[in-house]
């Protein structure tokens, strides 16, 4: 404790809850729905926020809002980063509900409301901005670790930040630590260290985050955790998480089939099909399968009505590009300018067929046009939540059919999709119960400061 400094500064100083940081708001357009409107008051009030709300809920007006109060309160341009051609998404957002924003012009002094993606970030001075807003916020993580870096630092330094993703903690709440650190509450090892445990005590793999289930709450930590997450986020799946009514937001069916593609050789060494065990032996059976695996969902895209084909290697996107006739395909070698002609391309029903890794595609664009997905199964299960989201979303009128083709091996791959998605609806549901219970907390009228009174038979 600082020489002149009283107990009780100290004592508040080193609490988790920390106070807001923005203002009142003075733009709250008739456009917003209810639940819509109060994350907006909420946010801007906060000045520092995460808003984790699903697919189709208005995360892309939430922050245009949120933005063009800071702009209008700080008289100072507001930077709005997204995932690769969602930006081009997010300003026809904005003509659409009449707010002014514009793609980012590299090297060129900045004015109002401006957009671009997280790649070209480097061209920008955070000096030129007083806000900033994470579209999509949940691929900070997949980020090389020095990109990452550059973005966490770039909006350290901006006063007024908001976090935008519907799957902000896939399926551990250690991923939290993540969005914690960039709005500059808790870091990510702090965050560690004040609430959960590790079984293996090495607080370094913390940041390994294929080892994130190690980490678990201390035993009395879980009501703070919660209400320290609900200190500077929100978290929403429907309006009713707010109390509000869903009747406007019902998701339609989803179908999910499974198609085995068992007409292939075993792997080399085999007479029979077995589980493949291990990253090595499943990379073996993609490899072994493509061919067949390609000519399945080539079959089941061949009719006359858009379709997404979600591939992991390149080799599958190359070659379901050469079988189907009326398809393109977004690779990581496209420019960035290749890649948003496409990805829009597609929006706007100029391409039937698309093929893309979900790295690539899968976060932030809207397709309700599109009510097929195929899919190859994978470890990942954001990639397959977001992958999915694209098209089965609020405001899609239509039942969605999701077509995985998978092969004898895969059975593994398979189980642990399914545990991480049980996992992260289990958190999920956590995470709104404990918030729900957080903010009547927040709104109680208890003082930590008051004095208190003094028991009878303490005095005697």
């Amino acid at each position: 404790m600082s020489q002149g400094m009283s107990y009780l500064d100290f004592i508040e100083g080193k609490s988790q809850i920390d106070e807001d940081h923005g203002h009142d708001p003075t733009f709250l357009p008739d456009f917003l729905f209810d639940f819509q409107r109060d994350l907006v008051k909420w946010s801007v009030r906060k000045g520092r926020a995460a808003i984790f709300a699903d697919c189709g809920l208005g995360k892309t007006p939430i922050q245009l809002v949120w933005a063009q109060n800071v702009l209008e309160n700080t008289n100072k341009p507001v930077l709005i980063l997204t995932p690769i051609a969602v930006a081009a998404q997010t300003i026809r957002e904005g003509d659409k509900f009449s707010i002014e924003c514009a793609k980012a012009i590299p090297d060129k002094t900045p004015s109002g409301v401006v957009v671009t993606n997280y790649e070209q970030l480097h061209h920008y001075d955070w000096r030129d901005f007083s806000g900033v807003v994470c579209d999509e916020s949940s691929v900070l993580k997949s980020f090389a670790g020095q990109r990452r870096a550059d973005i966490t630092a770039f909006m350290r330094k901006i006063p007024y930040r908001l976090l935008c993703t519907a799957t902000a903690a896939p399926n551990d709440s250690v991923e939290l630590g993540t969005s914690s650190e960039a709005l500059g509450y808790l870091g990510h090892t702090d965050m560690l260290g004040k609430f959960f445990k590790n079984d293996q005590g090495n607080i370094a793999t913390g940041r390994q985050w294929g080892s994130v289930s190690k980490w678990r709450l201390k035993g009395h930590a879980e009501e703070p955790f919660w209400r320290w997450v609900c200190s500077w986020a929100r978290a929403v799946r429907k309006p009713s998480d707010l109390g509000y009514s869903d009747d406007r937001f019902t998701l339609p069916g989803l179908d999910i089939r499974e198609t085995v593609v068992d007409h292939v050789e075993p792997l080399p060494g085999m007479l029979f099909h077995t589980e493949a065990r291990g990253l090595q032996e499943q990379r073996r059976e993609q490899k072994a399968t493509l061919e067949a695996r390609c000519e399945t969902v080539a079959r089941l895209v061949d009719h006359d009505q858009p379709a997404v084909a979600w591939c992991h290697l390149n080799a599958e996107g190359d070659l379901l590009e050469s079988m189907i006739p009326d398809a393109e395909q977004v690779s990581g070698s496209d420019s960035d300018e290749e890649k948003e002609r496409k990805l829009m391309g597609f929006a706007d029903g100029d391409i039937r067929v698309l093929m893309t890794k979900p790295k690539i595609g899968a976060f932030g664009l809207n397709w309700q046009h599109c009510a097929h997905h195929t899919y190859f199964p994978s470890h990942s299960f954001e990639q397959w939540y977001q992958a999915v989201r694209r098209s089965w979303r609020f405001g899609q009128t239509r039942d969605v059919t999701v077509d995985i083709v998978s092969t004898p091996g895969s059975v593994a791959v398979l189980e642990n999709l399914q545990r991480k998605a049980t996992a992260a609806d289990e958190m999920f549901d956590r995470m709104v119960r404990h918030m729900a219970d957080a903010m009547v907390i927040n709104r109680s009228t208890y003082n930590p400061l008051e004095e208190a009174e003094t028991p009878r038979w303490l005095a005697q």
